[in-house]
């Protein structure tokens, strides 16, 4: 097998529903401009808040991608 090497970007995505649909978010960008995606890591949960109330869930995502450079 030969050896691989993959590069890894770290990304926020948001969401006024939840934590999930704010990490799918990251996600879902990435892949529209990274090819062959492989994992993605949650590094970090936080929300934004405002008069107390949550406004925003934001996920911290790490994405690993094949790294094709020269």
């Amino acid at each position: 097998m030969a050896e691989n090497v993959y590069k890894v970007v770290e990304l926020v995505g948001t969401s006024e529903e939840s934590w999930e649909k704010a990490a799918a978010a990251a996600v879902t960008r990435a892949a529209e401009s990274l090819r062959d995606l492989r994992i993605a890591e949650i590094k970090e949960l936080d929300m934004q808040l405002e008069g107390g109330q949550v406004v925003t869930y934001r996920a911290k995502v790490s994405v690993s991608f094949k790294y094709e450079g020269s």
